[in-house]
């Protein structure tokens, strides 16, 4: 197929998923396949800002798929947000010679590609952007799903799943802090998951009584004696609310932030089959013409989205499972 694009870059920025690894191994082979060279951009906006790249080939991406991490390494840049920075990583575009990115990441990523094209047709110039969206908290706006969800999700009820086995044998209450500074998408997913006895979130106003204290008191009569509390971070830290459960109900909760083990690991099966299917798509964009677009699912099905809209978009939490939670867990 021929193209007027004949080379691209690709990169990976902010927080890093399970399942990017897949999404740049998906770009890099469509890329080759339709005759585009692919290079690498290392530590994401930044080592585009101080030319750290590196030529991709088919063998470049061979064994990743089933790796966590990113093997473009990823990095946050408060340079990139400048338009000083952003010039630099434009010198760099010309340099190669790139007539397209594809940006692997969340929300901040790409916001940065939609400023980095901006200031580039400034210039009367232009360079196609296309942003995958990779973030475990699943909270981008466009998108049913992102890139990581489901690989941090089973993560974390894995090890929930051993907590309690720890906390029946002891029967003690366990204060699980899970990630979502923002969103609680992936700790109501994961304590509806795990059966816990309640779930904080940011979405919903934090009533101490009702939420916790309550909770552990139905749970009680109903004859349970271990108690599972699921912390999104955005809440508090779990830290805090085990105090004020100790201090509230006089018992004594056992902390466990699991932190950024949620990032990491084999991706699940749906983690590397949807970042395949994006990156395929992303290249596939750009091949097309296409510029200053997002990929997302959208009911099953892979889709591109303009990038301005995409970014206006606004993704709220299915407070249908929060009932479904209580359903399950105040009955007495």
């Amino acid at each position: 197929m021929s193209s007027a694009v004949k080379r691209i870059g690709v990169l990976t920025s902010g927080g890093d998923a399970p399942g990017m690894n897949a999404a740049v191994r998906a770009v890099v082979r469509t890329a080759l396949n339709r005759g585009v060279e692919c290079i690498g951009i290392r530590r994401g906006w930044s080592g585009l800002i101080n030319s750290d790249f590196v030529p991709m080939t088919s063998s470049s991406v061979s064994h990743i798929i089933d790796k966590g991490g990113t093997i473009l390494y990823t990095a946050r840049s408060q340079e990139f947000l400048d338009r000083e920075g952003r010039a630099r990583a434009i010198a760099t575009c010309k340099l190669l010679g790139l007539d397209g990115i594809v940006a692997i990441g969340g929300d901040g990523t790409f916001r940065g590609a939609l400023a980095l094209s901006r200031q580039v047709a400034e210039g009367g110039q232009k360079l196609s952007v296309v942003g995958v969206p990779a973030t475990i908290d699943n909270d981008i706006g466009c998108s049913n799903y992102t890139i990581g969800f489901d690989t941090a999700c089973n993560t974390a009820i894995q090890c929930i799943d051993k907590l309690r086995d720890t906390m029946q044998s002891h029967e003690r209450c366990s204060v699980v802090e899970v990630m979502g500074r923002h969103a609680g998408f992936l700790a109501l997913y994961v304590g509806l998951a795990v059966g816990a006895t309640a779930v904080l979130i940011p979405e919903r106003e934090l009533d101490f009584q009702r939420d916790v204290v309550e909770k552990i008191r139905r749970a009680r009569l109903t004859g349970t004696t271990h108690f599972m509390i699921v912390v999104a971070e955005g809440v508090g830290s779990g830290v805090e609310i085990g105090e004020r459960i100790h201090e509230e109900v006089g018992i004594d909760p056992r902390v466990t932030v699991l932190g950024h083990i949620q990032r990491g690991g084999s991706p699940t099966a749906r983690d590397r089959e949807t970042a395949s299917r994006m990156g395929y798509e992303a290249v596939q964009v750009l091949v097309e013409g296409k510029g200053n677009r997002i990929i997302g699912t959208q009911e099953g099905r892979i889709v591109d989205m303009d990038m301005e809209e995409a970014l206006a978009m606004e993704k709220h939490l299915e407070m249908h499972r929060y009932e479904v939670l209580e359903a399950l867990t105040t009955s007495v």
